[in-house]
């Protein structure tokens, strides 16, 4: 595609009078191109994609993302829920101070108080969207609010107009859109179009509808929404019934110029749609009048480091992002790769950031090879953690393996990446077998101070954690305990992830090692860490 660049200083990609169909932005440059239609990605990986369980950032990795965002290019970054602690709202002036181009987004209900905090938040953001909203639908106007479709409205517009006294740019979200009536939904388009919202989200906010009928909705308001034209439509859909990406697709299609998505697709319940989807299939289709201004080479490591700081593996068949995405092992299939790529693959790997030309990691590798393969990943050190984790983690391992792939080095990173905890595991030693009587003893370091003790159990995870117990005084039940393999092999790296619950509150935690019964103790540990008081025997 032929286009100009033109450097335009203190510039927001965002503000701009419609139609944009001709213009695009990466950082201050403005780039004329072809008549396709500008889609903006709206990324909420941060805020949508962090309320799932277990997956929540500290404002330094939150910070991480950001950064990666805005090299990937998206166009605005919903940084956080303000209101909703001490830590988003921390997380949201932070992620406004670092990050350049990319308009910073804060969400909140259609309450004054949240967007007071939001507008405070976003104090020092160099462009700034305030995100309100309210359900919409009769489910959530009867049971959720107790109220009725007129009552709604007037708290939609006043919502809007409360917020434009902050910012110019403000977005409006009919909640639960998917399921509301059309008609109605338009009324609440319209008048909050009125009241000064810049982009309405039509949120599919239960993943329910089918890819026609969200298209028929969007159609919908673009037909019969007086004032349309003055503002920018979005999508936000959700995986429910697996339709998150098709849904969005036909959504934008239909009119929509906006699209909210998180990166791997991580979201609440099933997830929300998939940011590398919708960015490949409208780079993969000619046939489709769309363009973003993703720079698609950054997928790969966006994905990796995403997954790595949220402990959250990407499933080996995930599109785009999963390691067999471009993996072939039918005789049919590698024949025909072999003879033509094309016959089985519809991108080049190294068109989402994936080099076939790895450097293989060994014990014998020096800290600039570790460096490189883990900026490549994504995953940025300062070289002090590089240094110890390269001293401490690395070549352990690797002096164990001969070679460490990238998923191995993903999984060591996210059992570093904490910060110091106050109980570390100073030793295992577990004795078990067909016959025998698993028995473990264990050795803690709690703050500098030595404890041990050991204990049998049902197996060689049980009596491992059982001896823990008889140290930590306190009563802890193992909610859900996963394992998961790495690569192959009997020396394979493992990966387990835990869920416990003590005195009625949830705690996650990770664990790596060759090691399986070690990978279990040190996600255990995790979790206990994470409790505000421990007693000890």
């Amino acid at each position: 595609m032929d286009y100009y660049s033109i450097k335009i200083p203190n510039f927001s990609p965002l503000f701009i009078s419609s139609p944009v169909s001709d213009l695009g932005f990466s950082g201050s440059n403005l780039f004329i191109m072809s008549s396709d239609r500008r889609i903006y990605i709206f990324d909420t990986t941060l805020r949508d994609g962090e309320q799932v369980p277990g997956c929540q950032l500290n404002t330094v990795e939150k910070i991480q993302v950001a950064r990666m965002l805005e090299e990937l290019g998206v166009d605005v970054i919903e940084a956080g829920f303000p209101i909703s602690s001490p830590g988003d709202f921390n997380s949201v002036v932070e992620i406004s101070k670092a990050v350049t181009w990319p308009v910073i987004c804060a969400l909140t209900r259609a309450v004054p108080k949240d967007i007071d905090t939001a507008a405070e938040a976003l104090k020092y953001a160099r462009h700034k969207r305030i995100h309100t909203g309210i359900g919409t639908s009769d489910s959530h106007i009867r049971y959720k609010f107790n109220s009725n479709r007129e009552e709604i409205l007037e708290r939609a517009v006043a919502a809007v107009k409360y917020a434009k006294k902050y910012v110019e740019d403000v977005e409006f979200y009919a909640e639960d859109a998917g399921r509301t009536d059309n008609e109605y939904l338009a009324r609440v388009v319209e008048a909050v179009i009125k009241a000064g919202a810049t982009v309405v989200n039509i949120p599919d906010t239960t993943g329910y509808c089918l890819p026609e009928e969200y298209a028929s909705k969007i159609r919908y308001l673009v037909e019969n929404v007086d004032g349309i034209d003055k503002a920018i439509i979005s999508t936000h859909c959700h995986n429910d019934l697996g339709m998150a990406t098709a849904n969005t697709i036909s959504g934008l299609i239909a009119g929509a110029s906006q699209c909210e998505v998180t990166i791997n697709g991580v979201g609440e319940r099933a997830g929300n749609t998939a940011l590398e989807e919708i960015a490949m299939i409208i780079r993969s289709h000619s046939d489709i009048p769309l363009q973003t201004n993703i720079n698609t080479t950054k997928i790969a490591p966006a994905s990796r480091m995403v997954s790595s700081l949220m402990s959250m593996p990407v499933q080996a068949n995930k599109a785009i992002v999963g390691r067999n995405a471009f993996a072939h092992s039918s005789g049919i299939h590698q024949d025909g790769v072999l003879k033509d790529v094309s016959t089985y693959e519809i991108i080049n790997p190294k068109d989402v950031g994936i080099d076939d030309n790895q450097i293989v990691l060994t014990a014998r590798s020096g800290h600039a090879a570790l460096k490189y393969r883990l900026e490549t990943l994504g995953v940025k050190m300062s070289e002090e953690k590089l240094d110890d984790f390269y001293n401490n983690v690395f070549l352990k391992y690797a002096d164990q393996r001969k070679q460490v792939g990238d998923d191995d080095l993903l999984a060591l990173c996210g059992a570093h990446r904490g910060p110091a905890v106050h109980i570390k595991l100073d030793y295992l030693q577990v004795t078990s077998g067909k016959g025998v009587r698993p028995v473990a003893s264990v050795g803690l370091d709690i703050a500098g101070e030595k404890f041990e003790a050991a204990s049998g159990g049902n197996g060689p995870v049980d009596a491992a954690l059982n001896a823990i117990k008889t140290i930590i005084r306190r009563h802890v039940t193992i909610k859900e305990f996963t394992i998961q393999n790495i690569t192959n092999g009997s020396d394979d790296l493992g990966k387990v992830h835990m869920q416990v619950e003590s005195e009625g509150r949830v705690y996650y935690g990770f664990g790596a090692s060759t090691d399986i019964i070690t990978a279990s103790v040190e996600a255990y540990l995790d979790c206990i860490n994470k409790f505000k008081n421990v007693n000890l025997e």
